[in-house]
């Protein structure tokens, strides 16, 4: 994304750059209604939308779509800027456009969270900031659950489902300049090195096996046919493959 020159038909390398005595005669003008104006202070200020989307390059989005959604905080900072903070625009602005940015990926997740719970964790948020001023500590979830009236069990699944997603690769630290990945920290309770070996028993066991008898449940485990059926396929009785199948099966537990 950094290397990117031209984004959303905008060609970056060529914005212009206003001090900032010139952008406070602009917010002037544009406070005054010269819509002229306002279109040139808006293009004097993408580079602040630019810088903004950068944070977020790790995200998989299209560095199209986050500009574009950057430039929407970008005039919602300007509509409601007022001149008597006596703050730089800048200052103002680029919390807008985080914002606006974190909404679109919140509401775009693949992970779904229903507005009612999202309601909730932002109330806790802010009881939570409330709270803790006022009792000088971190607030205990019970504390915050009385606060906003619900359960406590309703603020803890509600600040979890507004927590972002991290990826598995992403770096926890480095040592000895090894990156050490999320991935490295999570228990596989599937691919255990136990499962590993038995799995690796059990093919050795099959290998063991004679062809007829390795076929035979090959067809009934893995491809889930039924004993009349692999009977018709290799034209013997059910009663042989039953037969065929319970020694195979004895032969492989013993073996294993």
């Amino acid at each position: 994304m950094a290397n990117k020159v031209e984004i959303c038909g905008v060609n970056t390398a060529k914005l212009p750059v206003y001090k900032d005595w010139e952008m406070q005669q602009m917010l002037e003008a544009i406070k005054a209604g010269d819509m002229q104006v306002r279109e040139k202070f808006i293009t004097g200020n993408l580079r602040l939308v630019l810088s903004v989307i950068q944070r977020f390059s790790n995200r998989g989005e299209n560095p199209d779509d986050l500009f574009q959604v950057g430039c929407i905080g970008l005039i919602k900072a300007l509509d409601n800027f007022d001149l008597r903070h006596g703050v730089k625009f800048s200052t103002y602005a680029v919390p807008m456009i985080i914002g606006e940015v974190r909404r679109y990926l919140r509401d775009n997740n693949s992970i779904r969270v229903s507005r009612s719970l999202r309601d909730i964790a932002y109330k806790a948020l802010q009881a939570k900031e409330q709270l803790a001023g006022s009792l000088s500590r971190e607030p205990t979830i019970a504390e915050i659950a009385g606060e906003i009236g619900v359960e406590s069990e309703d603020v803890v699944m509600a600040m979890d489902s507004i927590q972002e997603p991290v990826s598995l690769f992403e770096p926890v630290f480095h040592d000895d300049g090894d990156a050490i990945y999320v991935m490295d920290q999570v228990q596989d309770t599937r691919n255990t090195d136990e499962k590993w070996i038995e799995n690796l028993s059990l093919s050795e066991a099959m290998d063991r096996l004679s062809p007829r008898e390795r076929r035979i449940l090959k067809m009934r485990f893995f491809e889930g046919k039924t004993q009349m059926e692999v009977a018709e396929e290799i034209s013997i009785s059910q009663a042989q493959v039953s037969r065929l199948e319970k020694n195979a099966l004895q032969y492989m537990r013993k073996y294993v």
